[in-house]
């Protein structure tokens, strides 16, 4: 195993937010402060948590602080839970946080990686047959999430207001994460980026992103492209999972496809991410994306597979590849070993899928 810098202390904003995101992320640094205990010293968390999301805008009227961005400039990184909770309305506290987050740090890619793991029932006869693996990589920055539009008209009275919502493609946009797709791509076993578009009904936004991806393409010509409409790739998704390596898509496509593909893995909370600003400019935000979960929320049973794979994603970023290797080795004899929490079939709660996950890091 290659060795980190000596002594290299990462500071890291956690915000565990809502629901099972206070879970999750306790566990996930459970997990990484006793992979870091076993560096003998080459590297260590230093964390700082943020009480926001929406308790702290029941006490404040707001999601976070309002200097909040500013503050979390000085990390390395932010570990984040979930967000959402019925008392607020889900527009509110998703743009209050993670959007102010991501699109105030410029963190345009979502990595979210599809895994199937051993000892998880997947709904799908096709992982039955082959070694399924894929990544989603979502534009995170614009898209259908850009946030444009409004509502008016209301006094005309009721059933007379008017809602607008405007998706924004850019050239810029586009071609960042297109060509980001294609680097990775490179990076895996099968080259092979798959373009997510519907350019037959939306006629200008996303008939750029064709053209920005044939483009691009020309720049790669070691690897392998299809251009595919986001019915048929939900349908591709189940029906042909094996013809998949690196799927590219807007920000609402990558979203909903995303989820399936963990789905189809087993269950949401199996799902990592990384929202990334891959110029570093800022910094990243490294989350699971199985939401706040307030039906099981402080009951010990939301799976920490996905907050701990979202670590993995987050040591692959601050530059320690082996390390997050260990954490997916982690994941994967815990798994096998049928440590499984009920979301997949298990009997597990959070705790004891936590020590098993510490327990195989030596595996």
């Amino acid at each position: 195993m290659t060795t980190p810098r000596t002594g290299r202390t990462f500071r890291i904003a956690a915000i565990p937010a809502d629901g099972v995101g206070k879970e999750v992320v306790a566990a996930g640094r459970a997990v990484l402060d006793a992979l870091a205990k076993g560096s003998g010293g080459a590297f260590a968390f230093a964390w700082e948590e943020f009480p926001w999301g929406c308790g702290h805008y029941a006490a404040t009227g707001r999601m976070m602080d309002e200097d909040g961005l500013e503050r979390l400039k000085a990390f390395d990184a932010v570990y984040f839970g979930a967000v959402g909770w019925p008392t607020v309305p889900d527009h509110v506290s998703l743009w209050g946080l993670r959007l102010a987050i991501c699109q105030g740090f410029d963190q345009w890619a979502n990595v979210r990686p599809v895994h199937f793991l051993p000892g998880v029932r997947s709904p799908l006869r096709a992982a039955d047959d082959h070694d399924l693996d894929w990544v989603v990589v979502r534009e995170n920055s614009e898209g259908e999430y850009a946030g444009l539009g409004g509502r008016n008209l209301s006094a005309r009275g009721p059933g007379g207001e008017v809602a607008v919502q405007s998706s924004l493609f850019t050239e810029v946009g586009c071609e960042r994460v297109i060509r980001f797709a294609f680097d990775l791509a490179r990076t895996r076993a099968r080259r092979k980026v798959s373009s997510v578009t519907k350019s037959n009904a939306q006629q200008h936004g996303m008939v750029l992103w064709d053209e920005v991806f044939r483009r691009v393409a020309g720049d790669y010509p070691d690897v392998e492209t299809e251009s595919v409409l986001v019915d048929a790739m939900a349908a591709k998704f189940v029906l042909r999972p094996q013809d998949l390596s690196v799927v590219v898509a807007s920000n609402l496509h990558a979203d909903i496809l995303s989820d399936l593909g963990s789905a189809l893995a087993g269950s949401l909370g199996l799902a990592a991410s990384a929202n990334l600003n891959p110029e570093r400019r800022y910094p990243s935000m490294f989350e699971p994306v199985h939401g706040s979960a307030p039906d099981i929320a402080g009951r010990g049973l939301a799976n920490p597979v996905g907050a701990v794979g979202s670590a993995a994603l987050m040591l692959d970023h601050l530059g320690l590849p082996d390390e997050a290797a260990r954490l997916h080795r982690a994941i994967a004899a815990t798994t096998a070993a049928g440590v499984l929490t009920p979301d997949v079939g298990g009997s597990a709660g959070t705790d004891e899928v936590t020590a098993a996950l510490i327990g195989a890091l030596d595996g």
